[in-house]
C-alpha cells in the first residue's frame, strides 16, 4: 500500500462546481480518499494497492485525466505528487508531521 497526494492547479474555476466534482470523484475512487481544493488548485490524498512504487505513481499520474469527463474535474495539470510507503505515512504521522486521514462526514473541504 501507498500513501498518495496528488496535486493539480490551473485557471480558477467555481468552487461549487470544484467541490461536486471532488465529491464525484471521491465517491469512484479507493476508499479513503479525501479532497482539498480552491479556486484554482485541488490536493488529493489516497491509499494505493500498487505492488510498486513506480505503479503507483503512474496510476496517480493518470487518475485526474481518467476522471476528468466523468467527475466534471478542470482540466488543470499536475503540480505535485507524492508517494509513500504506508511505514513512512504512520511514522510522520505519530511524528506529528504527516497529515492525518481525514475520515468522516466531509472528505472534500477547502484549503
Amino acid at each position: 500500500m501507498w500513501h498518495v497526494t496528488l496535486s493539480m492547479a490551473g485557471d480558477p474555476v467555481p468552487v461549487t462546481q470544484l467541490r461536486r466534482a471532488l465529491e464525484t470523484l471521491v465517491n469512484e475512487h479507493p476508499p479513503l480518499m479525501t479532497g482539498r481544493y480552491a479556486a484554482d488548485r485541488a490536493e488529493i490524498r489516497y491509499w494505493e494497492e500498487a505492488a510498486e512504487l513506480q505503479d503507483a505513481a503512474a496510476l496517480a499520474l493518470r487518475l485526474w485525466g481518467e476522471y476528468r469527463s466523468r467527475a466534471g474535474l478542470p482540466a488543470w495539470r499536475t503540480v505535485g505528487l507524492e508517494v509513500v510507503d504506508r511505514h513512512t505515512y504512520r511514522q510522520r504521522v505519530e511524528e506529528g508531521r504527516g497529515p492525518n486521514p481525514a475520515v468522516g462526514a466531509d472528505p472534500v473541504r477547502p484549503f
